[in-house]
């Protein structure tokens, strides 16, 4: 469980690439998120060209970090054949923050830039995409190898007076 604590917002990244071999084990742990009815809503496309990453960076105003990190993974969800189209944000969710914990067990950083339900930044991240069919953007997770040492949020924003026991 220490990579939970190890999680960090990275916004600042080296300019060493991210090797595929980091890329799939992301895409693995991605892949097994809980999801409803068993769903799996997820699609991911990588960005690694400097053009694309830009324009994703450009896609919001908090998505900087998008131009600085050598790899943006852009985290999808289909449209159609959902059994649960209601939970799918849900799984979109999990699936993201699996990334984000397997990135700080590889020593990697990462950061959540937020797209849905901002439908201005749903549009310019397809459009970035090339506008993807049966599509839409839920996030893009900025990845690289941190320019600075993370501080680990660890167990220290464990607050007990929001536990409450029955």
């Amino acid at each position: 469980m220490n990579a939970i604590y190890l999680r960090s917002s990275v916004r600042q990244f080296s300019e060493e690439p991210v090797g595929i071999e980091g890329i799939e084990k992301l895409m693995r742990a991605a892949m097994a998120a809980p999801s409803a009815a068993n769903q799996q809503p997820w699609e991911f496309y990588i960005a690694r060209d400097e053009t694309t990453r830009r324009a994703l960076a450009a896609s919001s105003p908090y998505a900087a970090p998008a131009k600085l990190a050598p790899c943006v993974i852009v985290a999808c969800q289909r449209t159609e054949g959902l059994r649960a189209p209601q939970d799918a944000a849900y799984d979109m969710s999990a699936a993201v923050e699996n990334i984000l914990i397997e990135a700080a067990h590889l020593g990697l950083g990462a950061v959540w830039l937020a797209v849905a339900p901002e439908k201005d930044r749903m549009a310019a991240v397809s459009v970035a995409l090339g506008s993807p069919k049966g599509l839409e953007p839920f996030a893009l997770v900025a990845v690289g190898h941190p320019e600075h040492k993370p501080d680990p949020k660890g167990p220290t924003r464990y607050d007990e007076t929001r536990v409450h026991w029955i």
